[in-house]
């Protein structure tokens, strides 16, 4: 069974008096170990599909089911507690805690999710993205590269079933976006990270191992 699997996914939006349809019957399956790219124009869709996935919104209509749970048939409680148990995000802004180090952000997010952390794990994430010695430095003390590696690692840091990545280069010059999405493939390639990225950058869009277009609400190449 897919990780992650979506079945005729509708989401439309009031705006004045005008529908206005972001999603037309979405079909979407994700495996486990897989590392999908979601690509597409502005309007295309794809960032509203992202944050129904994640639980972010509620869709008009369809199914969303991330690891055994349907996401649109249960309450706004119960899909808040599947959102922190079961994804992590990557967002464009890096989002960090700016008075926490980066080990505090970490901690953080293994506070709110109720642990107390997988020590071996962690050594094994902060290996993977070469954060080892960033640790006691604070989001303004790190590069725009070190940043979102340290968002990448709260991401990660409670294996969540799978990551969502909204544009996670968007912010970031040439060569610390390498940086990023190379670290992207080793999390997946290593530990076997299920990883889901929207991104408008063809060449982002490459590193993954499967790559899907959108356009106007709907999935046209798979």
């Amino acid at each position: 069974m897919p990780i992650l699997q979506t079945d005729n996914l509708m989401m439309t939006y009031r705006v004045g008096k005008v529908d206005v349809h972001a999603l037309r019957g979405v079909n979407l399956n994700v495996e486990k170990g897989e590392f999908v790219s979601i690509m597409g124009h502005s309007g295309s869709g794809k960032s509203t599909l992202l944050h129904i996935l994640g639980g972010l919104l509620k869709p008009t209509g369809g199914k969303v089911i991330v690891d055994g749970e349907d996401l649109a048939a249960v309450s706004d409680a119960q899909r808040t507690d599947i959102r922190r148990r079961k994804i992590g995000f990557v967002f464009q802004r890096f989002n960090l805690f700016p008075t926490l180090t980066a080990e505090g952000n970490l901690k953080l997010a293994e506070h709110v999710h109720g642990t107390s952390g997988n020590a071996e794990l962690r050594r094994e994430v902060l290996r993977l993205l070469k954060l080892e010695n960033k640790m006691k430095h604070k989001p303004l003390e790190l590069s725009g590269g070190e940043q979102q590696r340290v968002a990448i690692a709260r991401a990660v840091i409670n294996r969540p079933a799978i990551i969502l990545a909204d544009e996670p280069t968007g912010n970031l010059d040439s060569e610390n976006s390498e940086i990023v999405l190379q670290m992207l493939v080793q999390l997946n390639r290593d530990i076997g990270q299920t990883i889901v990225m929207i991104t408008h950058n063809p060449e982002a869009a490459e590193i993954a191992n499967r790559k899907v277009l959108m356009r106007d609400g709907q999935i046209v190449s798979n």
